[in-house]
């Protein structure tokens, strides 16, 4: 038999001490410390006359443009400016008054307070274009009016190129809040003053920004032959900004297509919309719909795709409907679409070009005409195009004249029997157009790498001294920065 198994009692096992609590993450610095920090940004880079530094500050800030408070912008301004300075007298006036408990509290500030070397020309601007924007946001358009033009008279007597970066985004805002209180023509003399003294500083940035401001006042009153001439004689555009070489486009795009230059026009309103960032979309609504009216005024119709693009179908819609009217060659259709979007169009400024889109609907229904009938009398295709004038024979035959001469459709005109003759359409590959169309395609790709080449940047020096490894941390740091805010900075330049 098998033996009987004693189970001995179960020893007590020493307590295991409760393992360490996991350390709770570092609570995100609040928007007063974040300030402080933009602050030492701000002064390194006025210290040691770096640029980069200045565009990172204002990169930085636009991450917490959402989260200013009254009271946070009144203790920055009090640690920033000297109390008895006039800046800070001017710039707490402005701001309304709060309650202390508003005030995001810096409960979490770490041991090491920041100072910084008051005083500086780069704090104090940026002091301004600070409370500026907290104005706009809080739509107190008079006081930020206010702030815009005691802020303005200020960098008018600064001559430094450390102050350039701050001053193109407030010239921005200057128009900005001008234009929202509908008061743009009052700032034109002052904005081409400031352009002509940041020609004479070689501020190649404001340059930019200035004559994009100016641009966009002229077209704002429909002044393009004004803006013409200013483009024509200002210096340069040398794209310093992507931004602003968008806008630049999307302007001379409108001005070439008020002028008749269809091609240019169209090249300018593309190249705009590819370059601009997918954040702005906005931005790329209008170059889009501009860009869809000029070619179809060039005769062109342009692909589904277009229309169909992520975030913009139903900004684009009456502009579909408007391509479907001028492909099919319907009259009517194109009456009933202009009226349906009258309201649209004429907030888009479209309005006049769809005006001009009439005779491209009668040559393209005339084209497919053409195209089905050998021959056909002009009674027939004056009900065909729905001619509503007095004389629609004349008025057709007088179309198909002028088709004619332009090369539009190959028919010929039988004036004793009011016939149209349509010639046989020969094949296209015999001649000279599949050549030109490769040709432009070949043309486009290479003008495009050479952009590609031209927009490269490389740090200066690189090919004489080799980066430590502090600067390269850095430098990983500032574009792990840019790559992060990139989307919001977008977003608030468009």
């Amino acid at each position: 038999m098998p033996e009987d198994v004693q189970m001995s009692e179960p020893q007590p096992q020493p307590a295991v001490p409760p393992a360490a609590a996991a350390p709770a993450p570092a609570p995100a610095p609040s928007t007063l410390q974040n300030l402080k920090e933009i602050a030492s940004v701000i002064e390194a880079g006025s210290l040691s006359k770096e640029v980069r530094r200045i565009s990172r500050a204002v990169r930085l800030t636009v991450a917490l443009r959402r989260r200013l408070a009254a009271g946070d912008v009144s203790a920055f301004l009090a640690f920033a400016l000297p109390t008895s300075s006039d800046a800070y007298a001017r710039l707490t006036s402005l701001l309304p008054k709060e309650d202390e408990t508003e005030m995001d509290v810096d409960a979490t500030a770490p041991a090491t307070q920041i100072s910084i070397k008051q005083g500086l020309p780069e704090l104090e601007i940026y002091c301004s274009l600070l409370v500026l924007i907290f104005l706009i946001d809080q739509k107190k358009y008079d006081e930020a009016k206010s702030c815009a033009t005691a802020s303005i008279a200020r960098l008018k007597t600064l001559n430094r190129r450390t102050v350039d970066v701050l001053a193109s985004r407030l010239y921005f805002y200057y128009s900005y809040v001008h234009e929202l209180t509908n008061s743009l023509a009052e700032i034109r003399g002052n904005l081409l003053g400031l352009h002509r003294m940041a020609t004479l500083h070689h501020d190649e940035l404001g340059q930019e920004t200035l004559l994009n401001l100016l641009l966009r006042n002229y077209l704002h009153y429909n002044l393009y032959d004004q803006a013409e001439k200013l483009r024509s004689k200002a210096p340069r555009f040398e794209a310093h900004s992507n931004q602003q070489f968008c806008r630049y486009l999307f302007y001379l795009g409108k001005i070439r297509t008020i002028q008749l230059e269809y091609t240019d026009a169209k090249e300018s309103l593309l190249q705009a919309a590819r370059k601009a960032p997918l954040a702005a979309r906005g931005f790329r609504i209008q170059c889009n719909k501009w860009a869809i009216i000029v070619r179809l005024l060039l005769g062109e119709i342009p692909e589904r795709t277009v229309f169909m693009q992520k975030g913009m179908k139903e900004a684009l819609t009456p502009y579909f409907e408007l391509t479907n009217a001028v492909r099919i060659g319907d009259l009517e259709l194109f009456r009933t679409v202009a009226a349906k979007f009258a309201s649209t169009f004429s907030a888009d400024r479209t309005h006049n070009l769809i005006v001009r889109l009439r005779h491209n609907v009668i040559r393209t229904g005339l084209r497919n005409i053409s195209i089905s009938y050998s021959r056909i009398s002009l009674a027939d295709i004056a009900k065909k195009l729905r001619l509503d004038s007095v004389n629609p024979v004349a008025d057709a035959e007088c179309i198909v004249s002028k088709a004619i001469r332009d090369g539009a459709i190959d028919a010929t005109i039988d004036h004793s029997n009011g016939w149209m003759v349509s010639k046989e359409t020969g094949d296209v590959y015999s001649t000279n157009e599949p050549q030109a169309a490769f040709n432009s395609r070949i043309a486009f790709c290479l003008n495009m790498h050479n952009e590609a080449v031209k927009a490269m940047r490389f740090p200066p020096n690189s090919h004489k001294e080799k980066e430590s490894a502090e600067k390269r941390r850095e430098r990983l740091q500032q574009e792990e920065e840019l790559a992060k805010h990139m989307a919001e900075e977008d977003d608030d330049d468009f």
